[in-house]
């Protein structure tokens, strides 16, 4: 109840009218802590507003920003920027980008919150959530060297075997040459380990146990 309560506190700060009633609505998945808490706020607001798909289509766009630049990154995490004036900054950026305003709210009340360096963990826990509404199961991929055409496709239709009907997959791809070679799978709660650095690294501790 109490991680309820907290969240209808944040919905009640990024957008009164999404909480006028002061229900939250309830997401297809539950994601825990301090991300989840703020996630399911935001989503709560969006499914309120009938903004769901315009929010979900901006914080994709906040997580393609981080990975792909390191200046928007440090901004976010950085502790020497006075919090009022890291708001006022990210507020304006947003607005240019045109951000609905359910979104450019949020990241104010993080950021007056003092919560923006958190700001990757509670997208991806927003991420998850609009991506159960759809259907759609995360999976990612690693390899030690990106996939070819035929290999993507065999990948992609083993895969396809965990998936019931109304699932979609939602592939996300990797590159790790720390594998030497194989591949890691993460799909849903399940994780395989099928890389040659693990193989390599279980043969020698047995070499090891068996010459002790």
């Amino acid at each position: 109840m109490a991680s309820f309560r907290f969240a209808a506190a944040a919905v009640r700060q990024f957008s009164t009218s999404a909480a006028r009633n002061g229900e939250i609505v309830q997401a297809p998945i539950q994601v825990f802590g301090i991300e989840g808490r703020y996630a399911h706020a935001l989503y709560s607001a969006a499914v309120k507003q009938k903004k769901l798909d315009a929010v979900d289509k901006d914080m994709q766009t906040v997580q393609k920003l981080i990975k792909s630049d390191t200046k928007f990154a440090e901004f976010l995490h950085s502790p020497l920027l006075k919090r009022s004036a890291k708001t006022e900054s990210l507020s304006a950026l947003l607005k240019k980008q045109g951000f609905t305003d359910i979104s450019v709210n949020f990241f104010e009340t993080l950021g007056e919150n003092g919560r923006l360096a958190e700001t990757t963990g509670i997208v991806e826990a927003f991420l998850k959530i609009t991506s159960a509404e759809k259907g759609e199961v995360m999976c990612k991929v690693t390899t030690a060297q990106k996939l070819d055409d035929r290999q993507l496709k065999d990948v992609k239709a083993a895969l396809q075997m965990f998936l019931t009907k109304n699932q979609v997959l939602n592939l996300e791809l990797q590159v790790d040459p720390e594998l030497i070679g194989g591949m890691t799978v993460s799909i849903g709660d399940k994780h395989v380990d099928m890389s040659m650095a693990t193989k390599y690294k279980m043969y020698s501790d047995l070499v090891k146990e068996t010459l002790a």
